[in-house]
């Protein structure tokens, strides 16, 4: 499972910069302002939950399936959170209109929520050791 998140983790992280680059240099000739903003805060996002996920991937003192429901989330979090903004972002320069995918983001951010959670939960239920 450690090298599965890290490994998820560095591709989301890679497509990140990707992305960022393609914003900043090809996107920033051709959407308004605000629109570039929002299409950079589906890369943070994304950038922060690579990052997470190869946090997790090092953790040791997390059940490997906590770990799994992590990476799931997490995935398929960023993949609807990031993805729809990047799609409505850029939603004028298609003649599809992908307004109508808008009630993924929040949907998606729930996913992102539910991983930080299992995170939490998991670590509030750990019994804490003692020291000698």
């Amino acid at each position: 499972m450690k090298n599965k998140l890290i490994s998820t983790g560095a591709l989301l992280g890679m497509i990140a910069i990707i992305l960022g680059a393609f914003g900043a240099h090809a996107l920033k000739k051709v959407l308004l302002p605000e629109q570039l903003i929002t299409f950079e805060t589906g890369v943070r996002y994304q950038m922060y939950h690579a990052l997470f996920l190869i946090f997790i991937g090092m953790l040791n003192d997390l059940s490997e399936k906590a770990k799994k429901i992590i990476n799931y989330l997490v995935i398929f979090g960023v993949i609807l959170f990031s993805g729809s903004i990047y799609l409505l972002a850029t939603n004028t320069l298609t003649s599809f209109d992908f307004k109508i995918i808008g009630f993924l983001t929040p949907i998606g951010g729930l996913l992102l929520i539910l991983a930080w959670s299992v995170l939490l939960l998991n670590f509030l239920k750990k019994k804490p050791t003692k020291i000698r």
